[in-house]
């Protein structure tokens, strides 16, 4: 039987000492990343959040106003947009994302389970413009077909596109799903088996198990990536771009044309110079801080609902 020899202490606490002292620098540069990333971005967009033809700070945050040709830019429209586009998208696909987390973990046999949850995985690897093609040759003409069919049923006065709101969440919606339902099937399946059977033991069937047993555990691994979800809809780019119509107005119903921070500044910034090269940059900084405020109420929220014997 062969021993092992054991380190002096000193050596352990040196080697422990300078992975830590890694560990730390590595943390700094992600930060440091983000800081010069975010000061650049105050940088560039300085001169669109003071200028006084957009009403400075405040106006350009929250005034409607969006025209090269008086360079005067307002940033609301385009904030609106991400919010209706991200949180539109969540209400479609978090239902069917947890529905399918919990068929692959807990109703669907091994056999079905594996290739299903692959192919949903699937879908987060097709590339944003695969997703932008399906809505231009399928998604929009349905679509119009559906508004063509509302307009002759209700006599509203709409100019049936295709493009706009609707079809921009669509889209947004089929993207969200594999990242919450992923998320949410391996915290399911995380859950211990002594809350399932300790449930099965009180007679409770398999809905009651779901409800009382696993869902309030694994609550907030799933809102951590419906969070997920959320950012990736919110800076989604090139797919919205194609589909939402891009006009710089506040969509007034669910298919009027509208845009996105992200699709603006994709749409715009090849051509953009001067003081509309800064307003797209500015849209950026708000884009950045927008990002960090829903990670920051997303980690309060986490924490709140962490079950107390599991919290870090």
């Amino acid at each position: 039987m062969i021993s092992s020899v054991p380190r002096p202490r000193s050596m352990t606490s040196a080697a422990d000492n300078i992975f830590r002292l890694i560990i730390l620098a590595l943390a700094c540069v992600v930060l440091a990343a983000v800081a010069v990333y975010g000061f650049i971005l105050i940088q560039g967009g300085f001169a669109a959040f003071t200028r006084e033809n957009s009403g400075g700070f405040f106006g350009f945050i929250f005034g409607l106003e969006w025209n090269p040709g008086t360079e005067k830019f307002q940033a609301l429209p385009f904030i609106l947009g991400s919010l209706f586009t991200g949180f539109g998208a969540l209400i479609i696909a978090v239902p069917l994302a947890v529905a399918a987390a919990l068929f692959i973990a807990e109703y669907a046999p091994k056999w079905l389970a594996t290739p299903v949850g692959y192919m949903i995985e699937m879908l987060a690897a097709i590339p944003s413009v695969v997703y932008g093609l399906w809505g231009i040759f399928v998604l929009i003409p349905a679509v119009r077909n559906f508004q063509i069919w509302f307009v002759g049923a209700t006599g509203v006065d709409w100019q049936p596109t295709g493009t706009g709101l609707m079809s921009a969440i669509l889209v947004l919606a089929i993207m969200v799903i594999p990242y919450v339902c992923a998320i949410a099937r391996d915290v399911i399946q995380l859950v211990p088996n002594d809350q399932r059977e300790a449930a099965y033991a009180l007679g409770a069937t398999k809905w009651e198990v779901i409800r009382y047993g696993i869902l309030p555990y694994a609550r907030a691994g799933i809102l951590g990536g419906v969070i997920l979800g959320l950012g990736r809809a919110i800076g989604e780019t090139l797919a919205v771009t194609m589909v939402i119509g891009n006009a710089s107005d506040i969509a007034k119903n669910l298919f009027s044309s509208t845009a996105t921070m992200s699709s603006l500044i994709a749409s715009q910034f090849g051509e953009a110079g001067g003081t509309q090269l800064s307003a797209l940059i500015a849209l950026g900084f708000i884009l950045l801080i927008l990002s960090v405020i829903v990670n920051l109420i997303a980690r309060v929220v986490i924490t709140k609902l962490t079950p107390v014997g599991t919290r870090l």
